[in-house]
Order: C-alpha cells, then sequence, then structure tokens
C-alpha cells in the first residue's frame, strides 16, 4: 500500500468535479430562496406603471387601458370639446379643481383642461360616487339626463355626470371630480400611467 503511486491528474479531476457539482447545487437551492424576495405578480401588477401607444386613438374617442386594476380613460379630445369647457364652469363643483377636488388630479393637471396636453385627457374611469363605471357621452347635444349637455360622462347607475374635463356636476351624488392618475409623455405617441413626468425624467 505504502508503495502505491498517487494519480494527482485523476484527484485534481474528482476534486474540480466535486467542486462543480457542489456549487451547482447550492446554486440551485438558493435561486429559488432569492426569488422569495422578489414581489408576486400580484403585487407587480398593483404598482407597476403601464405604457400605453395612444398613437391610433381618433379624435372625439376613448380607449379604456388597466392600470392597478382601474380602468383609465383615455381621450383624445376634439377642438370643439375643448372650446365648451367653459361654458360648463357655473354648473360644477370644482370647476378650478382647487376646491374640494385639490386631491384629485397632480398639480400639472390643475388646470382646466385637467391635462399635460389640453388635447389628451387621462383619467380613471371610476365614478367618484359609488366607484362605478361612467359611460363616455362624447356629443355636444341634448340628451334625456341634461338638455344643455356639452359632452362628457354620464354614470347610470345614480345619475351623475361629469364634463369633457372629467369634472363634477352641481347637484349630482359624485362629490368630486374623476381623479387623473401620475402620468407622462413618453413621445407624441405613447403615456405612461402611474409615473409622473418628474420621476421619469
Amino acid at each position: 500500500m505504502a508503495n502505491e503511486v498517487v494519480d494527482h491528474g485523476r484527484r485534481r479531476f474528482l476534486t474540480a468535479t466535486t467542486a462543480v457539482v457542489g456549487g451547482a447545487g447550492v446554486v440551485a437551492a438558493v435561486v429559488p430562496f432569492i426569488k422569495t424576495w422578489e414581489p408576486s405578480a400580484r403585487a407587480k401588477a398593483a404598482g407597476a406603471p403601464v405604457t400605453v401607444d395612444i398613437s391610433k386613438i381618433e379624435q372625439g374617442q376613448k380607449v379604456t387601458f388597466p392600470w392597478r386594476s382601474l380602468p383609465v380613460f383615455v381621450v383624445n379630445r376634439t377642438k370643439a370639446q375643448l372650446a365648451v369647457l367653459p361654458m360648463v364652469d357655473s354648473r360644477l363643483v370644482d370647476p378650478t379643481s382647487t376646491g374640494i377636488s385639490a386631491d384629485q388630479q397632480p398639480k400639472y393637471a390643475q388646470n382646466e383642461s385637467r391635462a399635460i396636453k389640453p388635447e389628451w385627457l387621462v383619467v380613471v374611469g371610476i365614478c367618484t360616487h359609488l366607484g362605478c363605471v361612467p359611460d363616455f357621452v362624447p356629443e355636444i347635444k341634448p340628451e334625456p339626463f341634461d338638455p344643455n349637455w356639452k359632452g362628457g360622462f354620464y354614470c347610470p347607475c345614480h345619475k351623475s355626470r361629469y364634463d369633457m374635463a372629467g369634472r363634477v356636476f352641481q347637484g349630482v351624488p359624485a362629490p368630486k371630480n374623476l381623479q387623473v392618475p401620475p402620468y407622462h409623455f413618453v413621445d407624441d405617441s405613447t403615456i405612461q400611467i402611474g409615473v409622473d413626468p418628474k420621476e421619469a425624467s
């Protein structure tokens, strides 16, 4: 036994192979553990921003996008729809969005159009009364629920009404304007919902 020759090459091979297999085992055991530190898919969906293409939204059209399990209305308003906004100010609860609805939009959307770019309205499509989803009624014409209708949103559940800037009318159950979520323009045809402009830069 004492005269046996030690095969150093084989020993190095076995040592290296054992180290590699052991290392792979450690990695295989650690990866699932580290994965548990990541937020779940539900958590990611709850807070993740959503990037949407608005290039195909025609003038006067509304498209709904999901964000944080909420419907977000993106409306490409026409010049006529923007022109009538001042005409309904006297009929609104908070036309300047600085009173009871001051918390319903970021500062950069605290203007008459309630938008970064006047033609693009971005609002959470949830009635501020009991959480129903209001209908989009964009035509400027008399309606059964309002003979002086200038376009906007109507909630048939409890008859709340909002103008084309999502501002709530007086005398309806809804107390506040529709919420404007954080958002910014990535470029002329793309917006990201869930991130303020200052955070995107």
